[in-house]
C-alpha cells in the first residue's frame, strides 16, 4: 500500500470512530433525557374528554381509567388488549362499584397485540365514536411510546396522559439493574416507534395492522 492509500485509510478510520463515538454519545444523551422524563408521579386531573382509552398491562392501569370514568371524566372507555377469555362480568366481580358504568359506557378491544395494535384499535374506537379530546392512561415508563403510536394514528385528536406509576424510578435509577433494564428495552422501542413513524407509511384502515388480530389469538396484549 502506498503511502497516500495509507493516509486515506488513517483518516477514513478517524472519521468512522468519530461517527461511531458521536452516535453513542447521542444515543447516551437521548436514554438520560428519556430517563429523566418518564413520569414520577400520577398525572394531575385531566379535566373532561370525550372518552379514554386504557392500555392494558396491569390492573393499576384499568383501576384508574374505571375511576376517571366513574369520576364523569368522559363519556366512553375503551379497555384495549383484553385478554381474550376476559368477560365484563370477571372485570365487574373485580371492581364491583363499577358494574352499572361496565354495562353501558365501556368498550373492550380483544384485538390488539401490542402498543402498535392498541394505536390502531383506538384509531377505530375514537373515530367511531366522533371524539375529539381522549385521556390516556398507561404505565408511567409506558406512556412516551404510547403517545408516539397514538399520535401516528390519531393526529387530529388531542391526547391527554394519564400516566400510572407501576414502577417507580428511583433518583439513582442507573444504580438499580431492574430498573435499568425496563428503561433501556423502552427507549429502544421508544426510538423505533420514532423510526417507524418517519419512514413507514401509515396502514390504511382497511388493512389488518401489525400488532391487531382478526380473531383472539393471545392472552394479553406485551408492549
Amino acid at each position: 500500500m502506498t503511502r497516500p492509500s495509507r493516509r486515506l485509510s488513517v483518516q477514513l478510520a478517524g472519521i468512522a470512530m468519530s461517527l461511531a463515538l458521536l452516535v453513542m454519545l447521542v444515543f447516551a444523551g437521548g436514554f438520560i433525557w428519556f430517563a429523566a422524563h418518564v413520569p414520577r408521579e400520577e398525572g394531575p386531573s385531566p379535566g373532561k374528554a370525550d372518552g379514554i382509552v386504557a392500555l392494558t398491562g396491569g390492573p393499576e392501569r384499568l383501576s384508574e381509567a374505571l375511576d376517571l370514568l366513574a369520576a364523569g371524566r368522559a363519556r366512553r372507555l375503551l379497555i384495549s388488549g383484553v385478554n381474550p377469555e376476559t368477560s365484563k362480568a370477571e372485570i365487574a366481580r373485580l371492581h364491583p362499584q363499577t358494574r352499572r358504568l361496565l354495562d353501558c359506557c365501556v368498550d373492550l378491544d380483544r384485538r390488539a397485540l401490542n402498543t402498535a395494535g392498541n394505536a390502531v384499535e383506538t384509531r377505530n374506537w375514537v373515530r367511531t365514536n366522533k371524539f375529539r379530546r381522549v385521556i390516556v392512561v398507561t404505565s408511567n415508563w409506558h406512556m412516551p411510546r404510547s403517545l408516539v403510536e397514538l399520535g401516528r394514528e390519531l393526529p387530529e385528536v388531542e391526547l391527554v396522559p394519564y400516566p400510572v406509576v407501576t414502577r417507580e424510578i428511583p433518583p439513582s435509577w442507573w444504580r438499580d439493574e431492574a430498573t435499568l433494564h425496563l428503561l433501556a428495552t423502552e427507549y429502544v422501542k421508544y426510538l423505533a416507534a420514532l423510526v417507524k413513524i418517519r419512514l413507514a407509511p401509515r396502514i390504511a384502515a382497511d388493512q389488518p395492522p401489525a400488532g391487531t388480530a382478526r380473531t383472539p389469538a393471545s392472552s394479553e396484549a406485551p408492549e
